[in-house]
């Protein structure tokens, strides 16, 4: 365990080295359009796997079991309501194509901002003007909750999550400094990487989405003809 947390700290440490928090905020906003207006369910599941990849790479702490809980139960609320094609019956409770396509678009879709967020900002993220110092000291807040949410445990579930919104509150500036890494500037490399990145999640919008789409719709077909 303790290998395996050094070489996440490592990993983290080239990630704060090569990029600085205004180009990762940046290129997290050129990124976004293509999670969020892609139409196709396939390119929004490659995106957050995509963005789970760049996360871990980047030396984030992520539970498995979190992220599948979420998607579970978002996927589960869709089903509630049925519309579309009957795929299968459970008692008298009826699954729909519709209500899981939707489902799963919109999992997939919450799972994947959080990684691609998880990525793209940072604590020492400045944004000029009053307006952008809202906006950043949010962003912020959001980085701090996303890397302490170890301290929540299902023990003491709403105490610890209650002590984490006193600190917060109480201290915004203190916390939000803890564990911050010093503000950088990106590297060529650095910049090279991130229009990589940022390339390769428009490719998957438009071209693995409909490919993979095409594929499996022609097999669907061939089911029933």
């Amino acid at each position: 365990m303790k290998r395996f947390d050094q070489f996440r700290a490592k990993r983290r440490s080239v990630y704060e080295g090569l990029f600085g928090a205004t180009a990762l905020f940046v290129t997290g906003l050129v990124i976004m359009p293509a999670l969020l207006f892609s139409p196709f369910i396939e390119s929004r599941i490659f995106l957050f796997l995509f963005f789970l990849f760049l996360a871990w790479l980047c030396g984030k702490k992520n539970n498995p079991l979190i992220t599948i809980t979420v998607i579970f139960f978002i996927v589960a609320f869709n089903l509630i309501v049925p519309h579309g094609q009957v795929l299968f019956s459970i008692g008298g409770f009826r699954i729909t194509g519709g209500a899981l396509a939707l489902g799963i678009h919109r999992a997939v879709t919450l799972a994947g901002l959080i990684m691609l967020s998880r990525v793209t900002i940072r604590q020492d993220l400045k944004i000029p003007g009053l307006f952008g110092e809202l906006i950043g000291e949010s962003l912020r807040i959001f980085s701090v909750i996303m890397n302490q949410r170890q301290r929540i445990t299902r023990k003491n579930l709403i105490s610890d999550i209650d002590q984490m919104m006193i600190d917060l509150s109480g201290n915004t500036g203190h916390t939000l400094q803890t564990g911050t890494p010093p503000a950088s500037r990106t590297k060529p490399l650095g910049f090279v990487i991130l229009a990589v990145v940022a390339l390769l999640s428009w490719l998957t919008r438009v071209v693995v989405g409909p490919w993979v789409s095409w594929l499996f719709f022609s097999w669907w077909f061939s089911l029933f003809t």
